[in-house]
């Protein structure tokens, strides 16, 4: 049996996913997996149910989406984040990798993603890569190629000019001053 997959906005790391599996075991809710941005339950919920759970998932920050735009949206995030933060990428053109996950042709997605969210889906995703590459240059042992490399990034000068227009810093003068100024992923 397949699962009932509900859409939950703001789950976008492995302690949000430890957090959804927290509450749904304290209100004894059965399911099969978390991942970014949905969990899949082992049966339908009723009313009460569904009530109690969202209130419990309001608490810490998330929200169940009901409206099928915003689970698109939720998707495409969801997707994104995982791909930027695997550590194997699947080094898919980013429009494949949205069109064949999703199974919706990528002009669809890409006007639906600029509508609701106000920016396009490559400003989401270079965002989300600016976000990992701080977090990769405050962990010391990471050149600038390497990160360059792991986040698919041409070269990186290219790495380097997309950051600097993004942050105002090279990435170098950045690490060397060991600024805190990361944004949280759902945020950008």
């Amino acid at each position: 049996m397949e699962g009932v997959k509900l859409h939950i906005k703001n789950v976008v790391c492995q302690r949000c996913i430890m957090s959804i599996e927290a509450i749904l075991d304290r209100l004894n809710i059965a399911f099969s997996e978390v991942n970014l941005g949905e969990a899949v339950l082992e049966r339908e919920l009723n009313q009460q149910e569904l009530e109690q759970l969202r209130l419990e998932l309001e608490k810490i920050g998330f929200e169940i989406i009901e409206n099928r735009d915003q689970k698109l949206i939720n998707s495409i995030k969801s997707l994104i984040i995982k791909e930027v933060y695997s550590s194997r990428p699947s080094n898919q053109k980013l429009s494949s990798l949205l069109s064949n996950n999703l199974n919706y042709d990528y002009s669809h997605i890409t006007h639906m993603f600029t509508e609701s969210e106000g920016q396009s889906i490559q400003n989401f995703y270079n965002g989300i890569r600016i976000e990992r590459v701080k977090e990769m240059l405050q962990q010391e042992e990471n050149t600038i190629a390497m990160i360059a490399d792991e986040l698919g990034f041409s070269t990186p000068a290219y790495l380097s000019t997309s950051f600097k227009k993004a942050t105002g810093f090279t990435p170098s003068h950045y690490k060397n001053l060991h600024i805190k100024d990361r944004k949280t992923l759902d945020s950008v």
